[in-house]
């Protein structure tokens, strides 16, 4: 079976629409303001119909948020009524149940990973996450909590049994997903800064080479 593949930090009509034409399965838009990916809850709406996503979507419309208040969520399940939310800060699996009563959306939770010790992280989120994502841990005192290009050694986690399942995040661009798949066994994978030709700026003909060389890696 083919990995999923996720394009995340989507913010105009040309490339949501390239995502989706070049077959991902999950588009994520940023609803974090000190990204440069960032995309107001108001907006999303817009950009989501400009790209023709305002009826039937055909991939899943993922809000990516660190640390949201009610506040915030509320914006964003009347802005662009997410099918999934992305957890990428401190929040607990109790918060987790919070966003979903508050949003209707199921959760995606993303683990940042420096070392084995890290996996650990991911037991505590039985039945409060649909999806797990490990991403590289940023350094401390890093702008931001993700899509800064970096990697962590796939290897530790080919093999383990998650709580459900997962995305492999961090570093990915089409030069090195077909590695990344096979040192980590990953069944699906999520991409930002590896699209990009400069900082929230995405490019069709990578998004296309990206899935492309995700599909390459899976038999017919």
């Amino acid at each position: 079976m083919d990995a999923r593949v996720k394009i995340c930090g989507l913010s105009t009509p040309e490339t949501l629409r390239a995502a989706v034409e070049a077959g991902a399965d999950f588009v994520g838009l940023v609803a974090y303001p000190r990204s440069p990916r960032a995309v107001a809850p108001g907006r999303a709406a817009a950009l989501l119909d400009a790209a023709g996503m305002g009826g039937a979507r055909p991939a899943k419309v993922v809000a990516v948020t660190v640390n949201p208040d009610d506040a915030l969520l509320q914006d964003i399940a009347g802005g662009m009524a997410p099918d999934f939310i992305q957890l990428h800060g401190a929040e607990t699996p109790e918060r987790a149940g919070q966003v979903r009563a508050i949003t209707g959306a199921g959760i995606i939770k993303c683990i940042p990973v420096s070392g084995p010790a890290d996996l650990d992280a991911a037991d505590g989120w039985a039945g409060a996450a649909d999806y797990l994502m490990f991403d590289a841990r940023t350094p401390e005192g890093a702008s931001l909590p993700g899509g800064m290009g970096l990697s962590f050694d796939w290897t530790m986690l080919k093999g383990r049994a998650f709580v459900g399942p997962w995305f492999l995040a961090g570093g990915l661009n089409a030069d090195n997903v077909a590695q990344a798949l096979g040192a980590s066994g990953a069944p699906m994978v999520d991409v930002s800064s590896g699209v990009e030709s400069a900082p929230g700026v995405k490019e069709p003909a990578l998004i296309a080479a990206f899935v492309e060389a995700v599909r390459a890696t899976s038999p017919r």
